[in-house]
């Protein structure tokens, strides 16, 4: 028997057919015997030709799969070896044991077995520790996209470089707009004659365009004092790594000259449209305006916001015609409040006791119930003297009130009216701010980012020495009624005195016309005198903190406390205070540990270093001679190499 016939090559149902056939042909053989072997002759042929016929087709189908999985297995063998994607098998112990031929050229010697994965990257290790799927790599300039399979020790690495240069390309060309503002240009201008302000004119926009120039950046003068700039983003990476050397070109061009002008710069960026991006600069430059001015503000389109600059004494230029208007907004929202809540920081000083009477008296003089919050439990021995004493005026003590009743009788139609800060994190109670529809700010600090939302007045004016006089400027131009007595006068000067350091620091001609105000209406200045005086133990307790004071660059003056003494905040700003009146003292800052638990920074200045720009370094803030800031989880070694750190930075930028 041929051996075709040896196993069943055909399909099932050609057997079937054949089964048939062979009925049909038993009964043709028992019927006609000739014509059955003749037909029996024919299908055992056609039999034959279609095992033939099947057995072929088998036969080139098993060749066709050996063929193809013999070229499968070396395409993929090829693939593994030659394809341009990094493989790496890596030990428990985290060396490499096998890696394909891609990742040789990467290898410092002429491969990378036996190597430790830290040879690669030293982020690979921890990050397949922490159970990470995926991390990026630079090797050699090209960055790779790496897939983790902690549990194959196995790592894929992918080239990304051309997607990462395509979107370093998009984003450095993404379109971001300036506002340049000329600060205090329509107040010198007005007392120049036209030649002088033709030359001021032409020098400033000569340097401006000088500078454009040469960063290529568009620029076009939209009035006397504003200029648009556009630009990109990678030309604004360029203007902040020079911190925005500009500022520091008009600034000693001006001063040669004695005209005290600079510039501010609101910068707005993202991947928005052009009219938001407009209103990002805008809103940036309102900021700078509000932090003094002489400085550039960038904010993004998340509103994270950056600051350089800023390093100059603000100069006053708020105009008693500015106050006025003020008072008269204030007077027409208290007597449309149906009563009126004044509340300063927590921990309230002299200054933010002072105005929050001396806005008590204007509601008062309005025919408004008035009411200061203030938390008893939050009074530092800088002000007890003075709560003290206004415990003795039980008049004006009533009018005192703790923070949970002002939540209890706090309305819609309340007028909230914040003195000596701006920041929500920072209010005696930050609860009341959500609890009315009206809230006026009025402060002297210069603007963080942090600020009250959606209030309905705003006077803030960093040119002025305290809150305390701006409250006692807006006090002159509200109804003839009002009356100050002996003790609410004091507490007002009492906030100018502390806040200026007896008048020798921010001390403007307003801060002795305000000064003036109140001494006419009964200030007592031995009464302020004996606020001011300091127990004989919290001297003690700052001349051992002042003892450990070190000078670092050229006069600054750097104090810290010892490891497990604490001090409060109080004592901290005292013993700067203090450093600042040592000869040959710029700037001071005191270390030292708080009974919070916190790391307390206080910062001074004699207005040639900028405390303020550099406390918000430490997320901190206050004013340009007078700020502070406190850290958590920190030492205060940390502290003390952070703070060299910014005031190197600080330094270096400026040159």
């Amino acid at each position: 028997m041929p051996d075709f016939f040896k196993k069943p090559v055909m399909s099932n149902h050609l057997w079937v057919i054949y089964s048939l056939a062979l009925v049909l042909l038993g009964f043709l053989w028992y019927y006609q015997w000739l014509f059955g072997l003749i037909m029996s002759l024919l299908l055992v042929a056609s039999l034959y030709n279609s095992i033939k016929s099947e057995k072929n087709q088998i036969s080139e189908t098993e060749e066709y799969i050996t063929t193809l999985s013999y070229r499968v297995k070396k395409v993929g063998e090829e693939a593994l070896l030659e394809m341009p994607i990094g493989i790496v098998l890596f030990s428990e112990d985290f060396m490499v044991e096998w890696t394909n031929p891609y990742m040789n050229q990467f290898a410092v010697e002429d491969t990378l077995v036996g190597k430790s994965l830290n040879e690669l990257s030293e982020d690979f290790i921890p990050k397949i520790k922490d159970g990470k799927s995926e991390t990026w790599l630079t090797l050699d300039g090209y960055q790779f996209q790496t897939l983790i399979k902690k549990q194959e020790r196995l790592l894929y690495l992918f080239d990304r470089t051309k997607q990462t240069e395509i979107q370093n390309l998009y984003h450095n060309e993404q379109t971001v707009l300036g506002i340049i503002f000329l600060d205090n240009y329509e107040e010198i201008s007005q007392a120049m004659d036209d030649t002088s302000k033709s030359n001021v004119n032409s020098k400033v926009t000569t340097i401006l365009n000088e500078w454009s120039t040469d960063y290529g950046i568009y620029l076009k003068r939209i009035s006397q004092e504003r200029f648009l700039a556009v630009m990109n983003q990678q030309i604004l990476n360029q203007l902040e790594k020079s911190k925005f050397e500009i500022l520091d070109e008009v600034r000693e061009l001006i001063s040669n000259k004695n005209v005290p002008l600079t510039l501010s710069i609101g910068v707005g960026l993202g991947g928005v449209s052009i009219p938001a991006l407009g209103e990002l600069a805008q809103s940036s430059l309102d900021l700078a305006l509000g932090r003094g001015g002489d400085q550039v503000v960038i904010k993004e389109e998340s509103g994270k916001v950056r600051f350089y600059g800023g390093k100059t004494n603000p100069m006053e230029k708020r105009t008693r015609v500015r106050a006025r208007v003020i008072s008269h907004a204030l007077k027409e929202l208290v007597q449309d409040s149906d009563q009126v809540l004044i509340m300063g920081h927590k921990s309230p000083d002299m200054d933010s006791v002072g105005a929050a009477i001396g806005i008590l008296k204007v509601a008062q003089a309005n025919g408004v119930v008035g009411r200061i919050v203030l938390d008893t439990d939050d009074i530092d021995t800088g002000v007890q003297r003075l709560i003290e004493e206004i415990m003795e005026n039980e008049e004006l003590w009533s009018h005192f009130i703790e923070p949970d009743q002002a939540l209890d009788i706090v309305t819609k139609n309340t007028l909230l009216v914040v003195v000596d800060t701006h920041k929500p994190s920072l209010v005696a109670e930050e609860k009341l701010l959500s609890k009315t529809e009206h809230v006026i700010v009025i402060d002297h600090h210069r603007r963080g980012e942090e600020f009250i939302d959606r209030p309905t007045l705003v006077y803030m004016e960093p040119y002025a020495s305290s809150t305390a006089e701006l409250v006692t400027e807006l006090l002159e131009y509200q109804p003839k009624n009002l009356k100050l007595n002996m003790l609410e006068s004091t507490a007002l000067l009492a906030g100018i005195i502390v806040d200026t350091k007896s008048f020798t620091l921010r001390t403007g001609s307003r801060t002795f016309d305000a000064a003036s105000y109140l001494r006419s209406k009964g200030a007592d200045t031995i009464l302020v005198q004996k606020f001011l005086k300091e127990d004989l133990d919290i001297y003690v307790k700052r001349s051992h903190l002042i003892e450990n004071t070190t000078i670092y660059r050229d006069g600054i003056a750097i104090a810290t406390g010892q490891i497990g003494q604490t001090f409060g905040p109080v004592v901290i700003a005292q013993a700067a205070d203090t450093l600042l009146t040592m000869s040959g003292i710029v700037a001071s800052f005191v270390i030292s540990e708080r009974k919070d638990g916190r790391i307390g920074i206080s910062a001074r200045s004699l207005g040639s270093v900028n405390v303020q720009v550099i406390m918000e370094k430490m997320n901190g803030g206050g004013h340009l001679t007078n700020a502070a800031t406190q850290l958590e989880g920190a030492t205060i070694e940390d502290a003390n190499a952070q703070l060299k750190d910014i005031i190197d930075e600080y330094f270096e930028g400026s040159k």
